[in-house]
């Protein structure tokens, strides 16, 4: 892969670990160690493999040093990892996307472009009439005919969709190649339940609100979104909308392989709806099922399936409001013995900051404390809340949308 010859190869010690930012120059590779760790230079890299060549994932199987002069004296120690973060490995074919974004997307938008060569960002100007009414203009609006055209939306509240509304019914009218509308969260349908008449099901007006928006010259709109709350919202989409449904557990599942602890973890489910949706994607994991059983006039948790006793729990769900049931399920696993929970949610939404519910177990206390809680930035309003709040870890969709945005 590199046109120098082979040097003598570098140790890198089994306590140390390296991290390395991909680039690419025709067809040399260039390393680059973070700033926090040891200082490194003229790293080369023997590419052994590829594993899906279309999302640009690749395993290294070696990491030498070009300047040592002499070989090392301690033994050599194989490094393989793989690649999560792809979309800096540009190449010839990589579709190029115009992304625009709403005020409370701009920190992941900023992300997602950072994340690829292929992407660039664009501006909106976000302005109000003296009536409080939107005004919104789009700099420069011809310069995107015959591009690809995403925009990264946030339905945080009934006013935000609607100064955006107008906007993504806009951009796929200006001649573009194609409209994608990446919509993290899906907002409407969490407590979706048509169960009285008169009921309204206002995940369905949403649905139907998003798929009528205009058609650009490449056909209907790409909508991007991630762990849909009701499986049966995507059946409420018209032909004129090509949803995508993506999740956030691969996200989950690589930050547990880099746990100290990752050969001692169970995944719980707090119901039955958790287990249908996720188990297939954890299912190399040891499981455990809650379920709310009712005692008399009061609603339960107990385990249905499973045995925590001694293991580091992760309970995984699609989102947290007040965390209720997440607070109930974590009781009972630890009066069953669980030695750590932490919990894992793809949506961290939180109104009225309930996240302050949740605080940091520092060893010792899993009946009341949380060694991890895990959510995405998906609610950008939630992520400057909880930011370098422990336990709570962001975890970024921006490699994953920006791998969609190739598809």
């Amino acid at each position: 892969m590199v046109a120098t010859p082979p040097p003598p190869s570098f140790s890198l010690p089994s306590n140390k670990s390296l991290s390395l930012k991909f680039k690419a120059s025709h067809s040399l590779f260039h390393l680059r160690p973070s700033s926090n760790k040891p200082s490194f230079s003229n790293l080369r890299c023997e590419i052994k493999g590829f594993e899906s060549l279309s999302h640009r994932r690749w395993t290294i199987e070696r990491v030498s040093d070009m300047t040592q002069d002499t070989a090392p004296s301690s033994p050599l120690v194989s490094v393989s990892a793989v690649a999560a973060a792809t979309t800096n490995f540009p190449t010839k074919n990589a579709k190029k996307v115009v992304l625009f974004f709403c005020p409370e997307t701009k920190a992941l938008a900023e992300k997602i472009a950072a994340d690829s060569d292929a992407i660039e960002l664009r501006n909106i100007s976000w302005g109000k009439f003296a009536d409080g009414f939107p005004n919104i203009f789009i700099p420069n609006a011809q310069g995107i005919r015959g591009q690809h055209v995403a925009f990264l939306a946030s339905f945080s509240s009934p006013a935000v969709i609607f100064e955006q509304i107008p906007v993504i019914y806009a951009l796929p009218k200006l001649f573009i190649a194609s409209f994608t509308l990446v919509l993290p969260f899906f907002p409407t349908g969490t407590s979706e339940r048509m169960e009285d008449e008169g009921d309204i099901a206002t995940a369905f007006t949403l649905a139907r609100l998003l798929s009528n928006i205009p058609i650009s010259r490449g056909g209907p709109t790409s909508l991007v979104t991630f762990d849909i709350h009701a499986l049966q919202e995507r059946f409420y989409f018209g032909d004129n909308i090509l949803p995508c449904f993506e999740s956030g557990i691969p996200l989950l599942k690589r930050r547990l392989q880099d746990l100290p602890d990752s050969d001692n973890i169970s995944i719980a489910f707090p119901d039955d709806g958790a287990w249908k949706r996720f188990n297939k994607q954890l299912q190399h994991f040891p499981t455990i099922v809650c379920a709310k059983v009712r005692e008399g006039d009061q609603r339960i948790v107990r385990i249905k399936e499973g045995d925590p006793r001694g293991r580091h729990i992760v309970i995984v769900d699609d989102l947290v409001q007040s965390g209720g049931t997440l607070r109930e399920c974590q009781k009972v696993l630890a009066a069953h013995g669980a030695t750590k929970i932490s919990a894992y949610v793809t949506h961290g939404i939180f109104p009225n900051k309930s996240w302050e519910r949740f605080g940091h177990d520092n060893g010792g206390k899993p009946e009341t404390a949380f060694t991890y809680f895990w959510i995405t930035d998906s609610c950008p309003l939630t992520v400057k809340e909880v930011v370098n709040k422990p336990p709570f870890e962001i975890l970024s969709l921006a490699n994953s949308i920006s791998a969609s945005l190739q598809i």
